[in-house]
C-alpha cells in the first residue's frame, strides 16, 4: 500500500483563491479590505521569517496586514497598551501576537487582554472555552483548523472514527481533539506520558501527530489503512520533517500529510479566513 497524499499546498492554493474572490466582495460592499495586525517582539529570525509569509499571503487574497514591532525588552504594561490601542481600533479585524514571547511577558495575560472578536489565532481563553462547549462561532487556531479542512477536502468521514490525538498542546493536540470530537469522532488523546503509545495509536482510524518529535511515530504506530495528519515541524540535519517517519508511514497508511506540504500550507489559509470572518462580523455581514 501506497498512501495518498493529503497535499496541502494544492488545496491552500484552492482555498486562497476562494478566499481572495470572497474578499473582493467585501470591499466592494464595504470600501475597505479586512485588516490584520500582526505584533512581533524582538527579532526571532524563525519568526520574522513567518510573518513575512503571512505578509505576503494576506497581499495574496487583497488582505491589509500591519506588523506592529516592539523591542524584546517591552514590558508587559506596554504590550498590553498596544493589544488595547488595537481592540479599539474599528480598523482592526484581527490581531495575533506572534510567538516566541519574551520571558517577561506573561502569556495568559496577553492572550486574555485580546478582545474575542478580533482573536483570529483563537488564543483567548474565550476563544477555547467556547470551543470545548461547541457553543457559538469560536476562532479557532488556524492550525487544527486547516488540518481539520484538509480531511474534509479530500472526504475522509470521520463520524464515528475512532481518532488518537498523540500530543497535548493549547495551540494544536487539545483544540484538534475537540474539533475531531464536535465531527462526531471517537476520541483518545495521548501525550508523553502514555503507557504504551504504539498500541494504542494502532487503534486509530484518524491518528494526528503534533508532538514535536521528529520521526518518532514510525509504521509500528498505524493501522493498516488509517489516515495520519502531521503536525510536526522537526529539523535533522538541516532537512524539515515530521513527527512521522514518512517512508515506513506511507506504506501502512491509506493517507498522510507529507512535511513540508500537508498541513503547513494550510495554517495561512486558515488565519486569512478566519480574518476575512472577523471582518465580517464587525461589519454584521
Amino acid at each position: 500500500m501506497t498512501a495518498q497524499l493529503l497535499d496541502g499546498r494544492v488545496t491552500s492554493a484552492t482555498i486562497k483563491e476562494e478566499i481572495a474572490a470572497q474578499v473582493n466582495e467585501f470591499k466592494e460592499a464595504h470600501g475597505f479590505a479586512p485588516s490584520l495586525a500582526v505584533v512581533q517582539l524582538g527579532s526571532d529570525r524563525a519568526a520574522t521569517s513567518y510573518v513575512g509569509r503571512i505578509q505576503k499571503s494576506c497581499e495574496s487574497v487583497g488582505v491589509t496586514c500591519v506588523v506592529h514591532s516592539l523591542p524584546a525588552d517591552v514590558t508587559q504594561d506596554g504590550l498590553l497598551a498596544l493589544i488595547r490601542k488595537l481592540n479599539n481600533d474599528s480598523s482592526v479585524h484581527g490581531i495575533i501576537i506572534q510567538e516566541p514571547l519574551p520571558d517577561q511577558i506573561n502569556p495568559e495575560a496577553t492572550a486574555l487582554t485580546i478582545d474575542p472578536n478580533k482573536d483570529v489565532d483563537g488564543a483567548s481563553p474565550i476563544n477555547a472555552g467556547l470551543l470545548f462547549q461547541n457553543l457559538g462561532r469560536p476562532f479557532v487556531p488556524p492550525t487544527p483548523a486547516g488540518g481539520m479542512e484538509l480531511m474534509k477536502r479530500y472526504g475522509v468521514n470521520l463520524k464515528g472514527a475512532h481518532a488518537v490525538v498523540i500530543g497535548r498542546s493549547n495551540i494544536v493536540g487539545r483544540p484538534m481533539s475537540m474539533l475531531l470530537l464536535h465531527q462526531h469522532a471517537t476520541v483518545t488523546m495521548c501525550h508523553s506520558r502514555t503507557l504504551n503509545l504504539p498500541a494504542i495509536a494502532r487503534q486509530a482510524d484518524i491518528l494526528v501527530c503534533a508532538i514535536g518529535r521528529a520521526k518518532m511515530v514510525t509504521a509500528d504506530y498505524v493501522k493498516p489503512g488509517a489516515v495520519v495528519v502531521d503536525f510536526g515541524v522537526n529539523f535533522v540535519d538541516g532537512v524539515m520533517c515530521g513527527d512521522t517517519d514518512f517512508a515506513s508511514v506511507a506504506a501502512v497508511a491509506a493517507m498522510i500529510t507529507p512535511v513540508p506540504g500537508g498541513t503547513g500550507p494550510m495554517t495561512n489559509v486558515m488565519l486569512l479566513r478566519n480574518t476575512l470572518e472577523a471582518a465580517r462580523r464587525a461589519t454584521g455581514t
